[in-house]
């Protein structure tokens, strides 16, 4: 008689198990939503690449949505993406998903036992997940933490406009909370780095400079015609482009100021900026504050079809908008690395891009785009003419940005956290 069929556990490599915590969002969600960004890309792309090493992860995030699946395997490798239901099964502000966190800890901490897994690590992400990640390491006999923040409270607080802009002291203080108890902190950038020590009194011995990667089989040059061509672009026509969320700290509004001075310029028409992100097209009433701005200020601006808000695209089409974009700009007041920025250049798009943050180290100034000071329309126009009255400049900018980017391809980048769990955990 045949033996029952057993289900076996995928083999890994390395038999490393790494539970990765991304609590307030799915590394599966569609880009371009209020809190879907840079780190939803970071934590896809980094599992998948720790995948075809061997490693085996499971993502764990709250669950937004009860008709989703709570495991999926969308990552390939054996490697799980668990939705962990901890209070209502929608998405909810910020400031309420905090309370939550015991729940989704609970959750996490079910699954591990129904599953019979042990974790060698936990990789957690954004300052709520290092908060779950202390919870869980003391449940499992102080499993060291690996931490990671995209963004900070503080430096978000420095460009706020307004007290709703600002984070609230809950937030500044689960960060420091996190910096205690995390055993190693990866840093973006030395200027992430600095601001770890300088705001937060962070110990620097924890903490290790790794930049994000970029998946280069996926972004790549895709000749302008054919990407124009799969867009529905005019050949004759010159799109300038923004892919990022609606919020003010992108500022997507000096960029519109900046494209309105064009037509003051002798440039060739038409030119047009194309905003990829957000939700455009729903009532006003359930419009954001800052898309609803930002459409008056077109408006007040007579742009007209100058300005043409798409919203939401799925990341499999990007490559295309990017490569058939004569320059891609990242206006913003803050961000800790660029990733918009990096799959542009991996595509052979140049960059204009504001001096701040991880901005300022990734765009070469003069080489695969330009820098310039952050909320200076004026400045921003003045490069935006440069560069698309030059077609020699763009293009020699164009093959800079995609040299420089394979710098980035998450197979060098994976290797670096692969060599900073070996020390933590050392296997």
């Amino acid at each position: 008689m045949a033996e029952p069929f057993e289900m076996k556990c995928p083999c890994y490599t390395n038999n490393v198990n790494i539970a990765m915590l991304s609590y307030h969002t799915c590394p599966l969600a569609t880009l371009g939503g209020k809190d879907t960004g840079g780190m939803n890309v970071y934590v896809r792309d980094l599992t998948q690449e720790l995948g075809r090493m061997g490693i085996h992860v499971d993502v764990f995030t709250r669950s937004q949505d009860e008709h989703v699946p709570h495991v999926l395997h969308d990552l390939g490798f054996g490697n799980r993406v668990v939705h962990v239901p901890a209070g209502p099964e929608v998405p909810l502000p910020k400031r309420e998903l905090a309370g939550y966190i015991p729940k989704f800890v609970e959750g996490v901490q079910k699954f591990t036992e129904e599953k019979g897994i042990k974790y060698d690590l936990l990789h957690s992400h954004y300052w709520m997940s290092g908060i779950a990640a202390g919870i869980l390491s003391d449940l499992w006999s102080g499993v060291p933490i690996l931490q990671m923040f995209h963004t900070l409270g503080e430096m978000k607080n420095r460009v706020a406009r307004s007290a709703e802009e600002r984070e609230g002291e809950y937030r500044l203080e689960g960060e420091r909370q996190v910096l205690r108890r995390a055993d190693r902190v990866i840093a973006a950038t030395l200027a992430e780095q600095a601001q770890l020590e300088w705001l937060y009194k962070a110990n620097v011995n924890k903490i290790t400079v790794i930049p994000p990667g970029v998946d280069t089989s996926h972004f790549y040059p895709i000749p302008a015609d054919e990407a124009r061509q799969f867009i529905g672009l005019d050949p004759d026509a010159r799109m300038i482009l923004f892919v990022g969320r609606i919020e003010r700290l992108k500022g997507l509004d000096t960029l519109i100021r900046a494209v309105a001075c064009l037509r003051l310029k002798d440039l060739p028409e038409p030119i047009s900026l194309v905003v990829i992100g957000g939700n455009p097209d729903v009532a006003p009433e359930e419009m954001t504050t800052e898309m609803a701005r930002i459409q008056r200020m077109c408006n007040e601006l007579t742009m007209g079809k100058m300005v043409a808000f798409l919203g939401r695209r799925d990341q499999s089409t990007l490559p295309y908008y990017y490569s058939a974009a004569e320059v891609l700009v990242m206006p913003s007041y803050y961000e800790s690395f660029g990733m918009v920025a990096l799959e542009a250049m991996a595509c052979g798009t140049p960059v204009i891009a504001s001096q701040v943050g991880g901005l300022a180290y990734l765009v070469e100034d003069g080489v695969t785009g330009y820098t310039v000071p952050a909320e200076d329309h004026d400045a921003l126009c003045e490069r935006l003419t440069g560069i698309l009255g030059n077609e020699s400049l763009r293009k020699r900018m164009g093959r800079n940005a995609a040299v420089n980017a394979m710098n980035y391809d998450w197979k060098n980048i994976a290797k670096q956290i692969e060599g900073v769990y070996e020390e933590m955990i050392g296997k």
